[in-house]
């Protein structure tokens, strides 16, 4: 987990950041005195989730010498990073104030998204003593992202920034109470970190065979099959071969499922809508499928979605 060595964040860091070796990496910062903010005795009297615009990341900024904060960037359009920002949330209650959460939409706060070098949504970064540290981009598992957490922790103590956020009994209380996970998520969940796919989509398709009005479980198995298509996969790459080959259903579609990855909708939606426009017969009908599948993935009451619903409707008739 290396440091970034070419973002430009001299706008936002803290006042007295401390000078970092070559390369980027940031110096240990000076451990707090026992009983200060972060120090034995107490915790950072600061919030465990914040969202950040350009206005505030200089405090994110300060804080972080302190305790590391964890920054996603997210997006109302899509739902991928809205759910990662969610489990992220969930998951600074669980870790008790040991690193602070820093939500950035990146509609309502493109500067930030720019200082971060943020290329799509969702993207997570680290600030550790002022600096950023790269974390992952797309939609990830919750125990990889325990995994990652830990390396980030690992990370700031060796940089002498391993303080806490002040978390009182009833915000920790609050965290405990988080709706019970059901026995269809809790199977869900195992196989998705068995790196079992096909478990995890017979699980909710015999979830949905008892329940056939519940679109959650429509949403979330579409969710399974999606990454499941994008396991092992670099977007880019699935991008290249979509354009080299524009007649290639499979190719085009596993571009459409490239560009959701990368956070942009338009691009998925277009290529998922011109598989369907350039297809036909059985090969058409299998695009149209695969856009409806996307529509439930990135959220029925999103105006990207539909737009491209109406787009569908003059294609098909």
């Amino acid at each position: 987990m290396s440091m970034f060595g070419a973002v430009d964040l001299s706008s936002f860091a803290p006042a007295t950041k401390p000078a970092g070796p070559a390369g980027g990496a940031p110096a240990p910062a000076t451990t707090p005195m026992a009983g200060g903010p972060g120090g034995a005795g107490g915790g950072l009297p600061v919030p465990l989730v914040v969202d950040v615009d350009a206005s505030s990341l200089r405090d994110v900024a300060e804080v972080s010498t302190q305790v590391p904060v964890i920054v996603v960037l997210h997006s109302p359009r899509s739902q991928a990073s809205a759910d990662l920002a969610a489990v992220l949330e969930q998951l600074a209650g669980q870790y008790a104030g040991r690193f602070q959460l820093a939500r950035v939409d990146v509609d309502a706060a493109p500067e930030v998204a720019q200082a971060l070098q943020a290329q799509a949504v969702p993207t997570v970064v680290a600030l550790v003593a002022g600096q950023p540290v790269p974390m992952f981009q797309g939609p990830v598992p919750e125990e990889q992202l325990r995994s990652v957490i830990d390396q980030l922790l690992e990370v700031a103590a060796a940089n002498g920034v391993s303080g806490t956020i002040a978390v009182d009994s009833g915000a920790g209380a609050t965290a405990q109470e988080e709706p019970e996970e059901t026995e269809v998520e809790r199977a869900a969940r195992e196989a998705i970190e068995a790196g079992d796919f096909a478990a995890a989509e017979e699980v909710y398709t015999h979830a949905i065979a008892q329940n056939p009005g519940d679109d959650e479980l429509k949403v979330a198995r579409n969710q399974v099959r999606l990454m499941a298509r994008l396991d092992g996969q670099d977007p880019h790459e699935l991008l290249a071969a979509a354009d080299a080959a524009p007649t290639d259903l499979e190719a085009a579609l596993a571009g459409a499922d490239a560009a959701l990855a990368l956070g942009d909708v338009n691009a998925a939606l277009g290529r998922a809508l011109e598989a369907v426009r350039t297809h036909q017969g059985e090969e058409r009908e299998t695009a149209r499928l695969r856009l409806l599948e996307l529509f439930e993935v990135i959220g029925s009451t999103s105006p990207e979605v539909a737009q491209a619903r109406r787009r569908l409707a003059t294609m098909l008739y």
